[in-house]
């Protein structure tokens, strides 16, 4: 699909005006990285709805429509998520993160958190205190792929077998998938709309607008960053005792940060008082999680009639899977992203994707449905709750096509991409926002901070 019927889809989904479109401007094609799938495409159009649906509500909060501009390179080198920290270029992935070869195929295990690398090694009858990366591979060798896949998800860890596309096709969970939409958009309360002061032309399309990001990585907090880009208050809510990786510096960009235990009385109180003066609330823990604590969609919806409730998963909210955790980089590995790639370059082992483009557009789609779901909020009234999933993104990407000459394309350089500002974590180089707003540049109120920075209230 061209760049402009893949954005075309996407705000038909979300039944936004079609008169809104006029004022996009697309610029540039597939392949601008390394790959036999349109990433340029999917983060090019996600990008550019989420922008433009802020606008819209922009527009219904009384400011002239402007033009949003996104170029596919720009859109896709932002998905790369470069950044450095005083000069250092902090690891993606932990050591023993990766593919490991088995008996009978291939697995891939997500250990960036410690609790799951050491739960992977104890999984492999390793001892994490002494296993070495050969110690894992030498252990892996003698598994089965889909037994050890099945053992992880038991234990709550995360590990998925590399399937070809077929495979995952056959499978109930690729088959829910498939049945599915993109993203959903479900009104499930009523409630009058909320007050939303009206905008001065200067002032960005979100602006008043208050946003809880209860998300841990990557998609929600790429997502909320956006909502705040487009002039939201967002405050990111973590907790003292759960661990973080040092992305958090980058997206953290443009967000209050505040540390509150929901496993305590006092930590809970604090959030509904939060609760009660917002407008969206995202949350990406595992399924079920946040509804434990007493803010699940419909538990939010009584509270504060009126909110915008985002629920982030890994595999969506039908099928076996439903309830598994997962992280893009097993996304990929599962429906069969890597085996196509891997295929398609010739390489003779699996490929990941240039990027983790199903957590970048799926965050976007998360601000794109955030903005779409007030829209409504607005219009009719009632509260809302937005679904989205990284394997349903995936199920979209797949679906734009293969590029046949995709590897021919050289890496980009970085450097015209990037941007430097003071951080509470040190000076930080990361890259610019694709989305051009002809009126109201994006740009980050506050600087990205260490969890806990800041009080949990609004400002």
């Amino acid at each position: 699909m061209r760049p402009e019927e893949t954005l075309q889809s996407l705000w038909t989904l979300a039944a936004l005006p079609q008169e809104a479109l006029a004022f996009v401007r697309l610029t540039g094609a597939d392949p601008v990285l390394p790959s036999s799938f349109a990433v340029g495409t999917a983060a090019q159009a996600s990008i550019a709805a989420a922008a433009l649906a802020a606008c819209e509500l922009g527009h219904l909060r009384g400011t002239p429509r402007q033009q949003v501009a996104v170029d596919m390179l720009h859109a896709a080198m932002e998905c790369t998520a470069w950044f450095s920290l005083d000069g250092r270029v902090p690891p993606q992935w932990d050591p023993f993160s990766g593919l490991y070869r088995c008996a009978d195929g291939w697995v891939r295990v997500h250990a960036n958190f410690a609790h799951h690398r050491d739960g992977a090694l104890r999984l492999m009858g390793l001892d994490p205190s002494t296993a070495q990366r050969a110690d894992a591979e030498a252990a892996m060798r003698g598994r089965k792929a889909i037994d050890f896949e099945t053992a992880a998800a038991e234990a709550g860890l995360v590990a998925t077998a590399l399937r070809r596309f077929d495979e995952w096709d056959a499978t109930p969970q690729g088959r829910a998938i498939a049945a599915q939409p993109l993203f959903t958009i479900e009104r499930i309360g009523e409630a009058p709309p909320l007050a939303l002061a009206s905008l001065a032309e200067s002032q960005p399309p979100l602006a008043g607008l208050r946003v809880l990001d209860l998300t841990r990585v990557l998609a929600g907090p790429v997502g909320c960053r956006a909502l705040a880009a487009f002039g939201a208050d967002v405050m990111l809510v973590n907790a003292p005792h759960l661990p973080n990786i040092e992305a958090i510096a980058d997206t953290s960009r443009g967000k209050l940060s505040a540390h509150l235990d929901l496993r305590g009385k006092a930590g809970r109180t604090s959030l509904e008082e939060l609760l009660a003066e917002a407008h969206v609330f995202v949350q990406g823990y595992r399924p079920g999680g946040v509804a434990e604590l007493g803010f699940g969609p419909e538990q939010t919806a009584r509270q504060r009639p009126g909110i915008v409730h985002v629920s982030l998963s890994a595999y969506g909210t039908h099928g076996p899977w439903a309830p598994r955790r997962g992280f893009d980089s097993l996304v990929q590995t599962a429906m069969g992203f890597n085996h196509a790639e891997g295929e398609a370059a010739g390489e003779g082992k699996p490929r990941p994707l240039p990027m983790q483009i199903l957590d970048e557009a799926t965050g976007y789609l998360i601000a794109m449905g955030a903005a779409a779901a007030l829209w409504r909020q607005q219009r009719e009234g009632g509260s809302w709750h937005v679904q989205v999933s990284l394997a349903q993104t995936g199920q979209w990407l797949r679906g734009l096509g293969r590029i046949s000459d995709g590897f021919e394309v050289p890496s980009p350089k970085i450097e015209p991409w990037l941007e430097s500002a003071a951080s509470g974590f040190g000076e930080l180089r990361s890259m610019r926002l694709s989305a051009r707003l002809a009126r109201t540049p994006v740009a980050w109120r506050w600087p990205s901070m260490p969890p806990g920075s800041h009080p949990g209230r609004w400002p």
